[in-house]
């Protein structure tokens, strides 16, 4: 269905306020900014912020449900013969090997989690998304090879997958920090990548492969 233009209208105010917040997040750290700051950046009034933010570290994650949802789509739409892990490794090699802003290859991205790592809140609201993501990526794998409710095999492969994901975005963060640049980076991570899947078990890379219809 295609997007109205009140449905446009409302999502590029979002997106500005996001936009905006995150900029003032970036100068001043996420605890000194207040949502009054961000409604005045943003020319719009604080009950407007609210209503498409309810909580203030909702604007510096915005895309939140489409982060917790991507290893669960990724999963889903893999290719016939292809496993659930690799349909996942071979999206992070890609993202890596493209340097693709999305996956944190971007330059910036050190300074991105710089402001979460100094923030309490942000780095509560980061294990309580990873969390989210094991949970929805383990009811996929269970849907997806209709295990029993009793076999702890989907939850189990989910943490594997959401945790290399998880030591990617770290080591991302890492090549920054140490000023690599984006070759160098690339390089890094994708080197850590192949290490990950050294360390995986046959039974975990194999794990849930799609079959032809």
């Amino acid at each position: 269905m295609a997007e109205g233009l009140r449905e446009r209208k409302k999502r590029q105010v979002r997106q500005r306020i996001s936009d905006m917040a995150t900029a003032l997040f970036l100068e001043h750290g996420f605890e000194a900014v207040t949502i009054a700051a961000v409604a005045e950046v943003a020319d719009v009034s604080v009950n407007t912020v609210y209503n498409y933010f309810p909580a203030k570290e909702d604007l510096l994650f915005d895309r939140e449900e489409e982060v917790v949802e991507r290893a669960s789509r990724l999963v889903r739409e893999r290719g016939e013969g292809v496993s659930a892990v690799r349909a996942v490794l071979d999206r992070m090699r890609r993202d890596v090997a493209e340097r693709n802003p999305y996956a944190g290859m971007d330059p910036g991205y050190a300074r991105f989690l710089r402001i979460i790592q100094e923030s309490p809140t942000l780095m509560a609201r980061v294990l309580r998304m990873q969390g989210r993501m094991v949970d929805r990526l383990a009811a996929t794998l269970r849907e997806e090879t209709g295990a029993a409710p009793e076999d702890p095999t989907p939850e189990f492969i989910a943490h594997q997958v959401i945790g290399m994901q998880n030591a990617v975005d770290r080591s991302i963060g890492r090549c920054h920090t140490a000023g690599s640049t984006p070759e160098e980076t690339s390089a890094e991570v994708l080197r850590q990548i192949d290490v990950m899947e050294s360390l995986l078990s046959d039974g975990v890379l194999n794990y849930a492969v799609k079959n032809t219809p």
